[in-house]
């Protein structure tokens, strides 16, 4: 067995070339993008539920799909910002790698933040009477809509991280 010098695959090989998509990305950053995918989809399907008034299956799907996110969040996009962008933050926010990537860790931590105060607001009885949600279809789509834009900035961070033929000159 080789050593493992930190870089790249400890069994030997490189992360960044065994990807499943066909793309530069690592297998964990593939994973991740289908994952953000399928919970998008997930958010949507939710939004159904409660549109056909099964509130207890709603609230299921959303809070299951908002904690999984966090998961998401805390142990694969909060260690690669820290690693890859945050040192270079503000120098090189002029480059789109950066720039994106900045826009994306903000936007998304408003949109997870949201989704959790949702998630205690409307869900639970943790938060004192005048801190809970009075009007939730406002909040739920305002916050739907928000993470969609979200995803949608994620799969630009994505592409321009690991695809990148796209865009060069």
């Amino acid at each position: 067995m080789r050593k493992w010098t930190g870089r790249g695959n400890p069994n030997g090989g490189n992360l960044l070339t065994e990807g499943f998509l066909g793309t530069a990305a690592s297998r964990v950053a593939d994973l991740v993008l289908l994952l953000e995918v399928g919970m998008g989809a997930g958010l949507l399907v939710g939004a159904l539920l409660a549109r056909m008034g099964r509130f207890r299956q709603h609230a299921w799907c959303q809070s299951v799909i908002v904690l999984l996110n966090l998961a998401v969040i805390a142990l694969t996009m909060v260690p690669s910002f820290s690693v890859h962008v945050f040192p270079k933050i503000p120098a090189k926010l002029g480059k789109a790698y950066y720039a994106l990537a900045t826009a994306h860790a903000a936007i998304g931590t408003v949109t997870e933040v949201a989704g959790l105060y949702i998630l205690l607001a409307a869900g639970t009885r943790v938060l004192p009477e005048k801190l809970r949600i009075t009007r939730y279809k406002v909040w739920m789509r305002s916050v739907l809509v928000l993470w969609w834009v979200e995803l949608l900035l994620g799969i630009a961070t994505y592409a321009r991280w690991y695809v990148p033929l796209l865009f060069r000159k």
